[in-house]
């Protein structure tokens, strides 16, 4: 089977399973696949990874008329969105599409611990429309608001680039406040990107910044040096999600406001660790991109893979170790059995 037919494959599974845990298949496939995967790996890895999915749930046609914006954040409308996202594909195009609904679901982009809006980016690198049609309906129906969202995308850039006086993103990161029992908020990410996100200081502290040209390269470094020092799970998903970032944001028009959203699910996810991110630690031993990507290719987990993808990427796009260097966090732990 090839990618494409595994990605079709792959839609007769939910984008959920076991309790709120995000479906890595068609992500982990296409990482694969650009590391270098042939297809006796790819159909291995669809295999053992499907045996914890769920099936999808029946499909739902959407109510014609009804906003495509009025179930934005509930959990049991997928299989509907799944049907608008679809119908609007079929009659659009993907870059219609993604014009048009990327700004307001950037308001929401932590949704599910950023993973709609990762599994969206795959989907559009893919060039696979009933994958980004699932991908798009997850985003929706997992929406997040951290506080200060505007759902309607109507945010203009000249006030995003207003509603701050500080650049640098590390100057801020390091004026975040930390939420101290993690574990209280609740078992997934995206529990405690909430529980972040009501601190007292959390929204003026990240209000403060002014968006620019380089937040984004600004803040995907940010997430490469932080991984490389802490190895934090939650701050795995900033390093993938900034990757995500930088190939949805050719569609578009007015990048401000979405760079500002995607700014406070940052943050948020920097602050719901419980730990001082930007404290000194010893990095991890250079590894070289061959040891790293065939760590990759042989590994079973989904997060390691796209890390491992992510990282590569970026580190083309950017220049720098920084990457390689957040890779070589994985490897060494992976190493030393933690």
């Amino acid at each position: 089977m090839t990618l494409q037919s595994l990605l079709d494959d792959g839609r007769r599974f939910d984008a959920e399973y076991a309790g709120g845990l995000a479906n890595h298949l068609p992500m982990a496939l296409l990482a694969l696949h650009r590391l270098g995967a042939g297809e006796m790996r790819l159909q291995e890895f669809a295999a053992t990874y499907a045996s914890r999915l769920a099936p999808a749930r029946a499909a739902v046609s959407w109510p014609g008329g009804d906003a495509w914006r009025s179930r934005l954040g509930d959990a049991d409308a997928w299989p509907a969105y799944r049907h608008l996202f679809a119908q609007w594909l079929d009659n659009e195009g993907a870059g219609a599409v993604l014009n048009q609904a990327l700004p307001p679901l950037m308001a929401g982009c932590g949704a599910a611990a950023f993973h709609g809006l990762i599994r969206t980016a795959y989907a559009v690198q893919a060039a696979q429309r009933g994958e980004l049609a699932d991908a798009l309906a997850y985003w929706a129906c997992r929406w997040l608001d951290l506080g200060a969202a505007d759902a309607g995308g109507r945010k203009s850039s000249a006030a995003a680039r207003k509603a701050g006086s500080v650049a640098d993103v590390s100057v801020l990161l390091a004026q975040l406040p930390v939420l101290k029992d993690p574990e209280a908020a609740g078992r997934l990410i995206v529990d405690g990107m909430q529980a972040a996100s009501r601190l007292p200081g959390f929204l003026p502290t990240v209000a403060r910044l002014r968006v620019g040209d380089d937040t984004l390269a600004l803040l995907a470094r940010a997430a490469a040096r932080l991984y490389a020092g802490s190895g934090d799970f939650t701050v795995l998903h900033l390093v993938t999600s900034a990757h995500a970032m930088r190939r949805l944001m050719p569609f578009i028009e007015d990048p401000a406001p979405s760079l500002s959203a995607y700014w406070r699910a940052f943050a948020a996810g920097c602050t719901s660790t419980g730990i001082d991110l930007l404290a000194a630690t010893t990095p991890p031993p250079l590894q070289p991109w061959s040891a790293l990507v065939a760590h990759a290719l042989a590994s079973s987990d989904e997060h390691a893979i796209k890390l491992v993808d992510s990282c590569r990427e970026e580190e083309m796009a950017y220049g720098g170790d920084d990457w390689r260097l957040a890779a070589s966090r994985l490897l060494w732990a992976a190493e030393e059995g933690g």
